[in-house]
């Protein structure tokens, strides 16, 4: 019998953290903050946190035979037998089955699409868009504008032209940045072939490009008269050290430290990077919801 313990970790909750970008486009609108969208922006991140543990399942299923020939893969439950292939795809299929049942059931039609196209999109990147270099990252970024999407349609709000190119652009930065990782631990081309089209030198410069481009689309957004007027501010810049320290930051893990392979557990605990998202946080809620108190 599988034990519970095995399927919450190849459910990876850890993960989990990611689905915050669902609660962005409640966050950037204070008007449209009330009980019913705080609920169901709560039920929109259970729909994407249950898609996700369904993905990484999946993900587990498809790759047991490279990962039991990974050093520290060949221990996720899958691989190491603690749970059967079989197990691990019904298990990847009743999350999946509750996703759908909480999307029917609650959800409007709107966000069930973007969920749709997410599922799709990373089944697809599971049985094959990983294996082709760029487009593997690429798939990767879009993942997390879908579930900005899918808040927004969620609250029946329209995300706003900057919030979709800063979310893309930093999520193709972390994904860049874990390419890079898996470069220098000589990750062979057989476990992840997309690496064949990766080297240091390819994977530097874009991180250099999209970093320039996520610091000038956001400084662009703070000091853009229509979001001056549409928050009553024209103090957003003071955010932008918040920002750029925090790139930074994830940039020198990447080059300097060279740990880059888990996002989520860089984001949940170097303490630096977590200041400045707090920093960023509690900076852009005072300037933005400090007039309406």
């Amino acid at each position: 019998m599988t034990a519970p313990s095995a399927l919450i970790r190849l459910a990876r909750p850890h993960q989990w953290v990611k689905n915050a970008f669902v609660v962005a486009p409640l966050f950037f609108t204070p008007e449209a903050i009330n009980g019913r969208n705080l609920i169901l922006v709560a039920l929109a991140v259970a729909v994407f946190c249950l898609l996700a543990s369904a993905i990484y399942a999946f993900n587990d299923w498809c790759d047991r035979e490279a990962d039991r020939q990974h050093p520290s893969k060949r221990l996720r439950p899958i691989a190491s037998g603690e749970v059967s292939p079989g197990a691990g795809l019904a298990f990847s299929a009743m999350l999946l089955l509750a996703a759908v049942i909480l999307t029917a059931a609650y959800m409007p039609r709107g966000f069930a699409v973007y969920a749709a196209v997410y599922a799709l999109f990373s089944i697809l990147y599971s049985l094959r868009l990983k294996h082709i270099a760029v487009l593997d990252v690429l798939i990767v970024a879009f993942g997390f504008v879908l579930r900005v999407q899918g808040g927004s349609a969620a609250i029946g709000v329209a995300p706003t032209v900057w919030i979709v190119i800063c979310t893309f652009l930093l999520a193709l930065f972390i994904a860049l940045a874990k390419r890079r990782d898996d470069l220098t631990r000589d990750m062979q081309d057989s476990h992840r072939p997309a690496l064949a089209g990766y080297n240091l030198r390819f994977v530097d410069s874009a991180l250099s490009i999209v970093l320039a481009a996520l610091l000038v689309s956001y400084l662009v957004y703070t000091t853009n008269e229509g979001v001056i007027h549409r928050y009553g501010t024209d103090q957003l810049y003071l955010t932008a050290p918040f920002v750029t320290a925090g790139v930074l930051r994830y940039l020198q893990i990447a080059l300097v430290e060279e740990r880059s392979g888990s996002p989520t557990e860089i984001a949940l605990s170097d303490r630096f990077l977590m200041v400045a998202v707090l920093g960023w946080v509690a900076t852009f809620g005072w300037l933005i919801y400090g007039r309406l108190l």
